[in-house]
């Protein structure tokens, strides 16, 4: 596969991961996108904020490009964890406008550059290249489109993304009988090895 192909590979591959993540709001309420949903806070427009931000550092600061947006630098003991919630003053409008001008500011400097444009990234205290940057964030926005996946599931029922989308409640009977089979298996497991 040639340098071209790769790249177009990858950031597919990007590109579909940032959309699970937003397909995960739609349809839910103000509320339901803030709210906390885990003990530590974790929320839908937390996740997207927080994919917004490190995105601007990775595809931005770290590859030479800084992004125009006002992140806070990554060492900023004061902004801890700001990245994963939404404050009063900023409105799902804003953050989704803002994870679209980050994702096209790291549109630009994945078309750009090589796959061997070199980079740095100081909290790593590594030297990297574009090909590592872009296989990094691959990862961590699938793994929070898997958060939202949870999230989602939790809270209103709904199962699967884009136009695969259903609620536990359209095939109730099969996920209650899923749910008790999980749930005697765990049980006997645990009876056995205590």
């Amino acid at each position: 596969m040639d340098e071209v192909a790769a790249k177009a590979r990858l950031h597919q591959d990007l590109r579909q991961a940032r959309a699970a993540v937003l397909d995960r709001l739609k349809g839910l309420s103000d509320y339901d996108v803030r709210r906390p949903l885990t003990p530590t806070g974790t929320n839908f427009l937390g996740l997207v904020k927080h994919l917004a931000t490190w995105e601007s550092r990775y595809l931005g600061n770290v590859m030479g490009r800084p992004c125009p947006e006002p992140i806070p630098a990554w060492d900023d003991r004061s902004a801890r964890g700001n990245d994963m919630w939404a404050t009063e003053l900023e409105s799902r409008s804003h953050v989704l406008a803002l994870f679209e001008r980050v994702t096209a500011h790291s549109d630009a400097t994945i078309n750009e550059l090589p796959l061997d444009a070199p980079g740095h990234v100081p909290w790593w205290h590594a030297d990297v290249t574009l090909l590592d940057v872009v296989a990094h964030l691959i990862g961590e926005t699938r793994q929070h489109a898997g958060h939202a996946d949870v999230l989602r599931e939790l809270l209103d029922g709904e199962i699967g993304s884009g136009r695969h989308t259903s609620t536990v409640e359209d095939d109730e009977l099969f996920w209650k009988q899923r749910w008790a089979e999980v749930d005697r298996v765990a049980r006997t497991v645990a009876s056995d090895t205590n």
